[in-house]
């Protein structure tokens, strides 16, 4: 099965958390966290469309500026979601410079903020000088972002401050078997992604032109097959609580990949309680127990700078239990 997303950390483990990801066959790439992106190059930047904020604590929101600088020229809005207060703190960062010399660039910046009962809404634009406007409001929903190939949904987390946690999920995988498509005489090429969509659009009946004759998309199912899609999880600052570690295992359940903080060694699990944050044994048994086939780890407390592999050795003896 050929991944539709390809993702990355941004920086390594002791820097700023966030991950890249960039999604196959679109124009779009998506960002979790947006801390300092010295590792992400302006051609990347540039495809951002959404960036999901877990909190708003400085290692996972400095990043806000400079992708706003990166696309102030750019046509195509950017979305960030973030937890209660993600509206407040885009507005506070956005007051901070002056506007006047870019009331003719184009760029949108919206603001979706999810609270446990309600989900507002808020739009920034450059040709008014960033001013909030077009405030609105919808009922809570786990599902923050919905694309006709894939949606984003996210969980809220205690870290003393709310935080959240994301994956993103694949509605379907589609597999075209090669030997099938070239035994009835078809070649590889572009209309296959539209073959692909009219599927996932469940338009049986839509005649599509192969380049080798037209035929309705049901004259087609022997060259395809459906599988479940991918899902990638992304957990970061979270107390190591009961409650917590019950939401995240739920929540992740089944990823093909998990992005999630080990941030202290567990013999340290009073100073974890203290701070808020997981240890390496915590997130090596939620991936273990939420069957996650992939383990990345992430934001590495600076006190193991010198022996980082203690905490690799901690979470995957746990995962690998």
């Amino acid at each position: 099965m050929k991944p539709v997303f390809h993702h990355r950390p941004v920086n390594g483990p002791f820097e700023d958390p966030s991950v890249y990801v960039r999604v196959l066959h679109e124009k779009k790439g998506l960002l979790f966290d947006a801390g300092d992106v010295p590792g992400l190059s302006a051609r990347e930047l540039m495809k951002i469309t959404d960036v999901f904020i877990t909190h708003t604590h400085i290692d996972h929101f400095i990043g806000f500026d400079t992708i706003i600088r990166i696309l102030l020229k750019r046509a195509a809005p950017v979305t960030f979601y973030g937890p209660e207060g993600i509206i407040k703190c885009i507005t506070g960062k956005l007051d901070g410079y002056t506007w006047n010399l870019i009331t003719e660039y184009p760029l949108v910046v919206n603001a979706v903020e999810i609270r446990r009962d309600i989900i507002l809404k808020a739009s920034f634009r450059a040709g008014e000088e960033f001013t909030c406007v077009d405030t609105g409001f919808i009922d809570y929903t786990p599902t923050v972002l919905d694309t006709p190939l894939f949606y984003v949904n996210a969980v809220i987390l205690e870290h003393d401050v709310p935080s959240l946690g994301f994956y993103i999920k694949e509605k379907k995988h589609i597999n075209i078997d090669k030997a099938r498509l070239t035994g009835r005489g078809f070649s590889v090429g572009p209309w296959l992604n539209r073959l692909k969509d009219l599927i996932r659009g469940r338009k049986f009946d839509d005649v599509l032109d192969t380049g080798n004759g037209c035929y309705r998309v049901s004259e087609l199912e022997d060259i395809y097959s459906i599988t479940e899609g991918q899902k990638l999880s992304y957990i970061m600052d979270s107390s190591p609580v009961d409650s917590n570690i019950k939401s995240i295992i739920d929540f992740v359940n089944g990823s093909d990949s998990l992005y999630i903080e080990a941030y202290f060694m567990h013999k340290e699990l009073d100073r974890a309680r203290e701070r808020n944050h997981l240890t390496a044994r915590i997130s090596g048994q939620i991936a273990r127990r939420a069957c996650v086939k992939n383990l990345h780890l992430l934001h590495f407390s600076p006190r193991y700078r010198e022996t980082p592999e203690c905490l690799v050795k901690e979470a995957l003896e746990e995962f690998r239990h």
